[in-house]
């Protein structure tokens, strides 16, 4: 049976009550799923609301076509550190005495670091993270930016999920071309899952079979609830309504009821997590799960909300890993973070940072050769207010495509780039 998402390049709302969804067209003004992507006429989105809630669902049209599914089960998680992550507080340069320098409110104390090395600490927040760093399965990404780099929230995110030049507008994310250049198995529930946002991201484009989870359960209780029988009464609503039932089916496949041991986080991050646990669980598969967090947009008053964010989110991804560990997927899955930008060394008159440019990632999993990749930040070099990059992002994405999917990088980001040794075998 194929349980991908149909092809479609329509775009519709579905709304209704407990017996049943009537279906009406989307009017053009009506809110978008995907803020880019619709102008490129290659997605369709769906919304099943009750008592003033909302779960989407959107997806954008993808050729058939099969694919090795070994090359698939290898599984990617993306985490979005929406609002652009301060690098140096996360993994803070205690050997260089220029950071309290230009940080005399911010810098974290080297007291209360957790030590690393001699020259680098972790923010005290990201306790849960330690254990994975000694066993070697945690990887930190020092100075991941771009040429060029734009400060714009909107265009550095586009950026970054298009895998584009600071100059080239691309309509498609990079793994939406992936995925149009090597499809997941026809089998596969859906070549992506975005949980927690109705944005599809780096998915978004018309070479992905992508499911938007805003609201997962409300979704999946609506689903199973959807009926046909509008298309009784309006037979010009048939082709909706197909969609519609292909879309149920799916979601059917991405309705885990693993029960597991692991305690997840009673956070809104922690939450998004444990969903994602369910998803991977189902034996339908998906080649990538998407989260986010935030906002670390810490223009002022800086230090209590990036520690709360932080420690939400090493949390949850220690959460992620005992899970994947219970049904034997951790050596099989490879967790990276990304963000628009970083933030800039020194900090500003309101307890905060503003909009700069490289910035610390993290590359977790079974398979991750742990330790320091890149270079340290070097605070003596901040010529402009900003620090130059010492990895381009998209060499990051050509280590997921080459070395993780065995797949070829350049034909998906238009040029050759470096792989990073972040991986084992």
């Amino acid at each position: 049976m194929n349980n991908r998402l149909p092809e479609t390049s329509n775009a519709h709302l579905l709304t209704g009550s407990g017996e049943g969804l009537a279906a009406v067209p989307r009017l053009p003004e009506a809110r978008a799923v995907d803020r880019r992507r619709f102008l490129a006429a290659g997605a369709a989105a769906f919304a099943y609301g009750a008592l003033g809630t909302r779960a989407e669902v959107a997806f954008a049209a993808a050729p058939e076509g099969g694919a090795d599914a070994a090359r698939y089960r290898n599984l990617l998680v993306l985490v979005e550190l929406k609002g652009g992550n301060d690098g140096l507080n996360t993994v803070v340069p205690v050997g260089d005495p220029a950071y309290a320098r230009l940080r005399p409110k911010l810098a974290i104390a080297r007291d209360d670091a957790i030590r690393l090395s001699d020259r680098a600490a972790l923010h005290p927040a990201l306790a849960p993270l330690l254990p994975a760093w000694e066993r070697r399965e945690l990887a930190i990404l020092q100075g991941v930016g771009y040429p060029e780099p734009n400060l714009s929230h909107f265009r550095s995110i586009e950026i970054w999920e298009t895998a584009s030049r600071s100059d080239e507008m691309l309509a498609d994310g990079w793994l939406a071309r992936t995925f149009a250049r090597r499809p997941a198995p026809a089998s596969f529930a859906a070549d992506g899952v975005v949980i927690g946002d109705n944005d599809l991201g780096p998915l978004a484009g018309g070479g992905a079979r992508a499911i938007a989870l805003a609201d997962p359960e409300q979704f999946l209780r609506r689903a199973r609830l959807a009926s046909p029988a509008g298309e009784r009464r309006n037979p010009a609503l048939a082709h909706i309504l197909k969609i519609e039932g292909d879309v149920v089916q799916a979601a059917s496949h991405l309705d885990g009821r693993h029960a597991y041991a692991t305690a997840f986080p009673a956070t809104p991050f922690g939450n998004a997590v444990k969903t994602a646990a369910r998803v991977i669980a189902n034996d339908a598969g998906v080649a990538v799960v998407h989260l986010s967090i935030g906002s670390f947009d810490t223009h002022a008053n800086q230090a209590p909300t990036q520690a709360r964010l932080l420690g939400d989110l090493a949390q949850g991804l220690a959460a992620l890993e005992s899970a994947l560990r219970e049904i034997g997927r951790w050596d099989r899955t490879l967790v990276l973070t990304y963000a628009e930008f970083g933030r800039r060394p020194k900090e500003n008159q309101s307890a905060g940072t503003d909009h700069g440019t490289a910035s610390v990632h993290f590359a977790l999993g079974g398979k991750v050769a742990g330790g320091f990749a890149g270079e340290a930040p070097r605070l003596d070099r901040v010529g402009d207010g900003n620090l130059p990059h010492a990895i381009d992002f998209r060499s990051v994405y050509a280590t997921v495509l080459e070395r993780w999917w065995s797949t070829d990088a350049r034909s998906v980001l238009g040029g050759r780039f470096e792989t990073l040794p972040i991986l084992r075998g």
